[in-house]
């Protein structure tokens, strides 16, 4: 009876109903299979997008698969084997950084003195910042052949900018000297990259600002600044005040030779004039001597007593005939005559 039950139980006839249990089974399988095909569907478009890589314009993309360097991308859109290929993006735009003061994030600028604070030439102490910019210029490099390649960068900085202050007295730092340690500066740290080849490359470096460490050294300085800029002005003043005079005694002085040079040839003429007189006279005093000499007598005595008065005597102070007489006589009666 019991087994007659179970048969029928489990095998039911051609009019029952088939049994609930094996659609649960069949269902179950349907959502097991239906969850592995989700799941191979994400890891296969995980992989596939995965496999893709865009790389920027101020990157590069550094391509290794088991540690070695594969390729290095600029911009744009590359493909990469999953699971094997690793990529690494560096950022190839300008940095900058300073050297002897920190900048915090509300803008102010703060000195460090580890780093700003160095010794002159004349054994004198200066804290002098600078403002380095550099990039990436070898982005394999920057990743594998140090650790902390700006570190290194900014202590090959710090290392260049000392041997190079040493070399110059504080003033010629603090004034005339600034753009030639820059030059000085960048030459030595070019050099040091390209030995260490750290992957950087060094853009620019400025003196910031240069002055004494202590309050009362840069007051004496401004002293001394001040005295400098009013012995300049003094030069300037001198060199104007020679540019001005020095033009004008030029002018005088030519002035002066050109007068000279006027009355040299006025000289020489009135000299030429009077041996030409002298030559003729001579050629006279050659045919006639003795009335030339009377007519030179009396004309040389009418230039040298043109006032003279004339008087006739006999010899003794008793008779005494004055000239002018007779030549008023002689001039009334030529009067009359005519």
């Amino acid at each position: 009876m019991d087994d007659k039950i179970n048969f029928t139980m489990n095998n039911p006839g051609p009019t029952g109903q088939p049994p609930k249990k094996p659609r649960k089974k069949n269902k179950l399988k349907l959502e097991i299979s239906a969850g592995i095909a989700v799941v191979l569907a994400i890891v296969v478009f995980s992989v596939v997008s995965g496999s893709f890589y865009r790389v920027d314009e101020q990157e590069a993309a550094v391509v290794t698969m088991f540690g070695k360097h594969v390729r290095t991308d600029t911009a744009g859109l590359y493909f990469k084997i999953p699971f094997l290929q690793k990529v690494q993006k560096v950022d190839t735009t300008i940095h900058g950084t300073g050297i002897g003061y920190v900048v915090n994030n509300d803008g102010q600028s703060f000195t460090v003195d580890t780093e700003g604070i160095m010794i002159t030439s004349d054994f004198n102490l200066i804290d002098i910042d600078f403002y380095m910019e550099y990039r990436v210029s070898d982005p394999v490099a920057y990743l594998y052949n140090s650790r902390e390649p700006e570190n290194i960068l900014k202590n090959m900085a710090m290392a260049a900018i000392r041997s190079t202050v040493i070399d110059y007295t504080v003033d010629d730092a603090i004034t005339v000297g600034k753009s030639q340690i820059q030059t000085e500066v960048k030459k030595k740290m070019q050099e040091a990259l390209t030995e260490e080849n750290i992957g950087l490359q060094i853009v620019n470096i400025t003196v910031q600002d240069a002055e004494p460490p202590t309050a009362q050294i840069v007051s004496a300085f401004k002293a001394v600044e001040t005295a400098k800029q009013g012995k300049d002005t003094a030069i300037n003043n001198a060199k104007q005040y020679q540019n001005e005079q020095i033009p004008a005694a030029e002018a005088g002085a030519h002035k002066i030779i050109q007068t000279a040079e006027a009355k040299k040839q006025a000289r020489i003429a009135e000299a030429e004039g009077q041996v030409a007189r002298f030559n003729a006279m001579y050629e006279q005093y050659k045919l006639n001597p003795l009335i030339t000499k009377q007519r030179m007598f009396y004309e040389t005595m009418e230039e040298v007593l043109p006032n003279a008065k004339i008087i006739i005597s006999d010899g003794s102070t008793q008779t005494v005939y004055p000239v002018e007489s007779f030549a008023q006589i002689t001039a009334s009666g030529k009067e009359d005559a005519s």
